[in-house]
């Protein structure tokens, strides 16, 4: 981390509401509220908000980073100055001539705010507002770098619910380092969306996707969204600048599309939109789901038309533990994937990461586990909180194995580059269990 500052321990149990207190409800939305103000020790000498070092991208490639501002003429949204709905997308990339362009920031700064007063107040971790810095995190990616000017494959990215669409950026990176451009949205009124010239809006609340209404719908705006973004590429490919703002494009980026070869994932929710938008567009010819139920309430369904149906391009189940999807037995058995599984027609594989829960799919593994490092250093107390967000596994092991499987699984299907990785489990991956 940026930071050698710690802060005050004896701060964080005031009235003795401890970390491991609040993380030790079953469901992290549910545990102990904490007023935010009670926390805010700004004026603390011992208080350093925390920068984060993001895992360094396995590839090869030097990588490049843009944000586009797009606007859905078909689909009118009267909350915005258009009229239309509109959209935040960042473009990651293989980039060329980087010159002294400058790092990414992991996120803009107003959605820094919100996602870090969320963290710190509403799900309750006890900490300090302004404990997690994203907006001074640096990424390995340069703002606008010119792409290399070769056709590379492309895979959009959609996010978890109420989830920015840089949490993921340590998956993104990795793909993008080894040779994929790499789309992620932000899905407006839903995750926090921040537009260019400060407009902003926050979301809306968790408690609404306990309504599978509400579910439904946001499976289909995100399809609707996945849809619309493909075509703006589309445009970009041609020539066209589908920028609201009318902001200049990097140089490269239209010959660096390779349009024939397009892929989604998504964790999450992003994983149930994902696989939606497989069944409903066929230029999506492979998808990855990192632990989304694919049925509109969790426990009751009813199930998503592509659980019922299947699919013919190739899928790719990555779950939190082995048995928690799929196993009747078990406590997270999910009818969705079971069924999903049988009807499926084109290449399938379902993965568990063993110690692992939902979190574990994000950037989280390894933010918490730095910050928890920087608050208390070795203390035991790591250990409990850490298990209660995340898992057991190895933030460390959980991103290689993600990155890896995740490229073999788009090497093997958008570049037809067979991979012994996705036959057998592999002694490199221990914790990568093939559960069907």
């Amino acid at each position: 981390m940026a930071n050698s500052g710690t802060f005050s321990r004896r701060r964080l149990l005031t009235g003795g509401l401890t970390l491991g207190v609040a993380l030790t409800t079953p469901a992290l939305a549910q545990a102990v509220p904490v007023d935010p103000d009670r926390y805010r020790v700004r004026d603390d000498p011992d208080f350093h908000p925390v920068t984060f070092r993001l895992p360094a991208p396995t590839g090869r490639k030097a990588l490049g980073t843009t944000a586009l501002h797009l606007i859905d003429q078909s689909r009118p949204d009267p909350t915005m100055p258009s009229g239309r709905r509109e959209l935040m997308i960042s473009l990651w990339y293989p980039g060329s001539m980087m010159g002294d362009a400058p790092l990414a920031k992991y996120m803009p700064q107003r959605t820094a705010v919100e996602v870090d007063e969320a963290w710190t107040g509403e799900y309750g971790l006890a900490l300090p507002t302004g404990s997690f810095d994203f907006a001074n995190t640096e990424t390995h990616s340069r703002v606008d770098a010119p792409m290399q000017p070769i056709p590379h494959p492309v895979v959009l990215f959609s996010p978890g619910y109420q989830y920015s669409r840089f949490v993921n950026t340590a998956q993104v990176e990795d793909l993008a380092s080894r040779g994929y451009v790499v789309v992620t949205m932000d899905h407006t009124h839903e995750t926090p969306t921040e537009f260019p010239g400060g407009r902003f809006l926050p979301g809306v609340p968790a408690d609404q996707l306990l309504d599978p209404v509400f579910t439904r719908q946001a499976v289909e705006t995100r399809t609707a969204d996945a849809r619309f973004v493909l075509d703006q590429l589309e445009g970009i490919a041609a020539g066209e600048n589908p920028d609201l703002d009318g902001k200049e494009l990097p140089p490269g980026l239209a010959a660096g599309l390779d349009l024939q070869k397009v892929g989604m994932f998504g964790f999450s929710l992003g994983g149930y939109a994902t696989a939606n938008t497989l069944l409903e567009d066929k230029r999506f010819a492979a998808g990855v789901d990192l632990d989304g139920t694919l049925q509109d309430d969790p426990a009751k369904g009813p199930l998503g038309e592509v659980a019922r149906k299947g699919l013919d391009q190739p899928f790719l189940l990555f779950g939190s533990d082995a048995s928690q999807r799929t196993d009747a037995g078990k406590e997270y058995y999910d009818k969705s994937w079971a069924e999903f599984w049988d009807a499926q027609r084109g290449w399938k594989l379902n993965l568990g990461l063993a110690g692992a829960k939902q979190k574990a799919f994000t950037d989280y593994q390894f933010v918490f586990d730095q910050l928890f490092r920087e608050i208390y250093g070795q203390d035991e107390i790591i250990t409990s909180v850490m298990t209660a967000l995340v898992g057991s596994v190895d933030p460390a092991r959980s991103v290689l194995a993600q990155r890896r499987y995740l490229s073999a699984f788009f090497d093997q299907t958008l570049r037809r580059r067979p991979e012994l990785l996705l036959r057998a489990e592999s002694p490199k991956f221990p914790e990568v269990q093939f559960a069907r």
